[in-house]
């Protein structure tokens, strides 16, 4: 499979590149966003991993033009800042995913081959709580009668809530399972992904307990 790699640090992005060839794929590379944008605009690639900080054009600019020109590739967001505003920016651009460096690259390829395996919609085991049934895997829920696509950041948000139904999952708790950190202001950036996700399965499935988080409707305090 082909994937796009755009990073404007040599070594970053040799070590991403020699990473993601090694497990199997078919890689290129773009060190400016202007580049990035015209290569993504004109060529089908499986992925994109997309760092944000670039030169010519930022990385957030380049998303928002493709998504924006209907690229729909599966694109997992870099960054060195970990900042909640970029957080909340990146999830509004249409990423798919996010991950703040420094990283562990087998966690990237892991995290590649996921978005690959969702895209392609391949089968899993399901998961239902009340009206939500996830099918695990795959990035999809139910909601009564309506099938529902989710990017894998709205996915791994409502696979840890549904596998603690009976629990308040607090955001610290949900930022370290989405980001891998947890930091001050993340609470913005998982309001915004709730944002999202309501406008896609509907207000009532995703409770906030105000000063204690986030749980499906029906749960415990």
């Amino acid at each position: 499979m082909r994937l796009l790699v755009v990073e404007d640090d040599p070594d970053v992005g040799e070590n991403l590149v020699a990473s993601l060839r090694e497990a199997g794929f078919v890689v290129e590379l773009a060190t400016d966003g202007k580049d990035a944008w015209f290569r993504g605009d004109t060529e089908d690639y499986a992925a994109v991993v997309l760092d944000l900080g670039l030169p010519q054009l930022d990385g957030l600019s380049v998303l928002k033009r493709w998504r924006r020109e209907g690229r729909d590739f599966p694109v997992l967001v870099l960054t060195a800042r970990g900042d909640w505003t970029e957080k909340v920016e990146g999830i509004n651009a249409g990423a798919d995913d996010y991950m703040v460096k420094p990283f562990a690259m087998g966690e990237l390829v892991a995290r590649i081959r996921g978005l690959l395996r969702r895209a392609a919609g391949h089968g899993s085991p399901t998961v239902t709580v009340g009206r939500l049934t996830i099918h695990t895997g795959q990035q999809r829920a139910v909601v009564g009668d309506a099938d529902i696509r989710l990017s894998p950041l709205e996915y791994r948000f409502l696979e840890l809530l549904i596998h603690q139904p009976d629990r308040v999952m607090s955001v610290p708790a949900i930022a370290e399972h989405l980001y891998g950190t947890a930091g001050q202001g993340d609470t913005n950036a998982i309001e915004a992904l709730v944002t999202r996700l309501r406008r896609k399965i509907g207000p009532d499935i995703v409770e906030t307990r105000r000063g204690l988080g986030y749980a499906l409707a029906g749960a415990t305090p």
